[in-house]
């Protein structure tokens, strides 16, 4: 029956059926497509590529098709710049036209806060290989000679931006994989996917069965469906998304040259030529917008693929009044088409990329709001990705696995709202936004906080910035220089350095493993020594060329039993890579994710042990529980594991509690610390302080873009370990070959303004570097900042300058750290007493 239903196969889909295959991509829109070619591309056999339909069909083929360099994120901006390298060279490579123009874009602001928000993003681009000015007004109207200048302030100029046209792209790449050797098959749906007991896949479709390495998730709309198949519940959501089209503008065909592409942010709307008229979309208020929610509820309608929604010219036209304001030609243009199709939205409006935790084999490509500009990227990125073992550049605000249960379908639906409503709002640093929240996920102290505190929302959980007294200016009051938060995180990082104070640590990601090879496994995966029974150290997990993946806490809580501790926004990262090498090594051992169960406190300052003293008959002395180390002990009647361990620097200990104890033990340490100054303090006051202290950062100082060699993690890298860790061969080479840069500690002269992270480094009029994250000091009233630069400006007293908000600021490379641990200074202590 094998070989007939074959025969039938190859006859409906005149070419022959694959029964076997390296990866199967599911779904032929632009970004599916662009997997199967730069696999195919990058020499993988057997890359298959299953359709539904046809290709385009979904939100590829009605997709207005603009192509931009720009994006906030750091690292999404290298997806945009490949991409964009991709068009321009792809009609040539594949003899496919593919209708790109790129006449360049303006992103206009028209109000003093969209000025600084160009500046803080001009700020982040120059250490950037793409090309960007901030111009004038005379400068947009020189690019845009049919613009009402009379709220125009300034402009964002981006050339070689511009569109593109997703059919016959998306026909290039296909042409492209085919001629690597890429096989694609439509009509082919897929009816269910059964993972195989070695981690492949059978890829059940009406033609027959293939058996697959992988498989990659690229359906667009239909994200969810492909996901239940397998249990998973992805959080996507089709949005309406309206753009009008108009017949010829008299104004637009006298023109010699293609106008740019407009984004108008206040107005929130794009604009662009369109042949000798215009097509703009607008971005509806979240009241206005439309969700599909039905088919989160009850699926795509099975027909549904080149289908449109009903157009509705009244919901936008507020948007349509501020176009026809600032572009007047628009006024007397006659509307010949209103398209209004399903685009997919994620939560944060970032699409979900990579392998997924939870079963083995399955990555996703899904999520986006923006698919033809992020297509070629991230089909280059997800094909490095699968033939190298690790991700060419950290992308980890992508990553799929950063969501989890607690996004519900409510959230969701919040969310997109949200996500599709703030498209223009202007993006602050330590933005926040409120819809959908809390989720479930909130601590055992979260009511008795809530009020008190700004709150920050990590990975689901609300977790305080900074806490309110009596005559502050309370709430969110975001801003580009410093606001309402300043002077009370002053404050708390004060009540931290000279008393005592509480932080709530709950959003920490927690796993525990345990097994016959659990330390055989870690030790293969972190390039740190395990810790003896009741320790506690600090380890790096690597990727196989040397970039660190993770930085995680690790405690030995008995024996062949270790708890691990990561940041709240690595959780399913770090899970996944962990999961990953245990089952590809076939060790035995029981991984556990208990981060629900189990809330944190931390408590530290000179007064933490007094205070804790008061709860507990354990022997809490310098002597009796050692720095770095972790004991099971009784607080205030209920049982705790402390270890001994601060991200502030200062004295204090990490409390692990049963969340619903939780409150128990804070409200018994407020009480008992009364005398003692007792007070909360935030993420804010503890990011300040770890910095003074020279802490470095995951995500920030390190990340899949560095080695922990130029991070100054040397320390924590046991090179001479017997274990064969992941990139120790690697580092070896790196250390053989020398830095070439190196993270240095740097002081700024500032004023009402503080680095954030990722603003560019400049000597002599080049630019040499960029911060990865920044603070005011309050201990030392200064500005600093972490920063890469290369070697021969690393060395103390060196000058550079950072820019910030447009501005070049005098900075310079300091002795780290700015204040020493408490650690450090008693063995400093101890050691001057012992002189004679």
């Amino acid at each position: 029956p094998g070989a007939s239903a074959s025969c039938d196969a190859s006859s409906a889909l005149r070419k022959r059926w694959k029964d076997t295959a390296d990866t199967v991509i599911i779904g032929g829109g632009c970004v599916g497509v662009s997997v199967a070619y730069h696999l195919a591309k990058g020499g993988v056999k057997d890359v298959v590529l299953l359709e539904k339909s046809e290709l385009t069909a979904g939100s590829t083929w009605h997709a207005a098709g603009l192509t931009t360099y720009y994006h906030p994120g750091i690292n999404v901006k290298k997806v945009h710049y490949d991409s964009i390298k991709l068009y321009e060279t792809l009609e040539a490579e594949t003899g496919q036209a593919v209708g790109f123009h790129q006449p360049g874009s303006v992103r206009i602001a028209s109000t003093p806060a969209r000025v600084d928000e160009m500046k803080y993003q001009m700020t982040r681009t120059h250490w950037h290989v793409t090309e960007q000015y901030f111009i004038g007004p005379e400068k947009v109207h020189e690019l845009f000679p049919l613009l009402n200048l009379d709220k125009v302030l300034a402009g964002l100029y981006t050339p070689g931006d511009g569109h593109i046209d997703p059919y016959s792209l998306t026909m290039a790449m296909a042409a492209g994989a085919r001629m690597y050797g890429a096989q694609i098959y439509n009509p082919a749906p897929v009816t269910a996917l059964t993972p195989t007991a070695d981690g492949n896949w059978d890829v059940q479709t009406p033609h027959g069965t293939i058996r697959a390495n992988r498989i990659v998730n690229a359906t667009g709309f239909w994200a969810r469906e492909v996901g239940k198949m397998i249990g998973f519940e992805h959080p996507t959501i089709p949005v309406h998304h309206q753009y009008v089209v108009t017949a010829t503008v008299p104004e637009v065909k006298a023109l010699k040259t293609e106008l740019p592409v407009i984004r108008d942010l206040e107005g929130s709307y794009y604009l662009r030529q369109e042949r000798d008229g215009l097509l703009f979309g607008p971005y509806e208020k979240m009241e206005k917008m439309v969700l599909q929610d039905s088919w989160v509820r009850d699926g795509v309608p099975p027909g549904f693929g080149k289908e449109l929604f009903e157009s509705d010219l009244d919901r936008i036209m507020e948007h349509v009044e501020m176009a026809m304001d600032m572009v007047p030609v628009l006024k007397e243009a006659d509307i010949i088409n209103i398209v209004s199709g399903p685009i997919t939205y994620t939560p944060d409006l970032l699409p979900m990329v990579g392998p997924h935790q939870g079963v083995r084999n399955y990555w996703t490509a899904i999520g986006f709001g923006y698919g033809v500009i992020h297509a070629g990227g991230i089909g280059k990125f997800l094909s490095d990705w699968i033939r190298t073992g690790e991700p060419p550049y950290d992308l980890i605000e992508c990553d799929p696995n950063r969501y989890s249960k607690w996004a519900d379908v409510p959230f969701m639906c919040a969310k997109a709202r949200e996500s599709y409503g703030f498209n223009n709002v202007v993006g602050y640093p330590k933005e926040e936004r409120f819809a959908g929240r809390p989720t479930y996920r909130t601590s055992g102290v979260y009511e008795l906080l809530k009020d008190k505190a700004s709150m920050g929302f990590h990975a689901g959980w609300e977790q305080p910035h900074w806490f309110y007294k009596p005559g502050d200016d309370i709430g969110y009051k975001p801003s580009f220089r410093r606001t309402n938060w300043f002077g009370p995180v002053g404050r708390e990082c004060k009540l931290v350095m000279e008393k005592v104070g509480v932080i709530d640590l709950t959003p920490f990601a927690k796993f525990i493993v345990k097994g016959t090879d659990s330390h055989k496994l870690l030790d293969r995966l972190f390039a740190n020594t395990m810790p003896k029974v009741g320790l506690t150290n600090i380890s790096h997990m690597l990727t196989p060329t040397g970039r660190v993946f993770a930085e995680v806490t690790i405690t030995q809580v008995a024996p062949g039993e270790f708890l691990l501790i990561t940041g709240s926004g690595s959780e399913g990262h770090d899970l996944r890579w962990i999961e990953a090498e245990a089952a590809d090594g076939g060790y035995d051992v029981d991984i556990s994710n208990v981060t629900d169960d189990i809330g944190v406190l931390g408590i530290a300052g000179p007064n933490s042990r007094k205070v804790l003293q008061k709860l507990t008959d354990e022997d809490l002395s310098d002597g009796g529980f050692k720095f770095l180390h972790c004991k099971s002990i009784q607080l205030a009647g209920i049982p705790v594991r402390a270890i001994r361990i601060s991200y502030t620097g200062e004295l204090g200990w990490e409390l692990y509690i049963e969340q619903k104890n939780m409150a128990a033990v804070y409200k018994a340490m407020m009480e008992a610390g009364k005398d003692e100054g007792i007070d909360n303090f935030g993420t804010y006051a503890m990011s300040s302080l770890r910095l003074e202290k020279g802490f470095r950062g995951w995500g920030a100082e390190m990340n899949c873009d560095t080695n922990p060699l130029e991070a100054g993690l040397d320390y924590f890298i046991k090179l001479n370990k017997p274990a064969d860790f992941i990139g120790k061969a690697a580092l070896q080479e790196i250390k053989v070959k020398g830095l070439k840069r190196k993270l240095s500690y740097i002081t700024l002269a500032t004023d009402d303004i503080d680095p954030e992270g990722n603003e560019t480094i400049w000597h002599n009029g080049k630019v040499v570097g960029n911060t990865t994250s920044g603070a005011y000091s309050y201990s030392s009233q200064q500005s600093l900042a972490f920063a890469y630069l290369p070697l021969e400006l690393c060395s103390v007293g060196q000058k550079v300058e950072v820019e910030l908000l447009g501005r070049k600021y005098p900075a310079m490379v300091i002795q780290e750290p700015l204040v020493l641990t408490e650690p450090t200074r008693t063995r400093l202590q101890k050691k001057a007493k012992g002189k004679p």
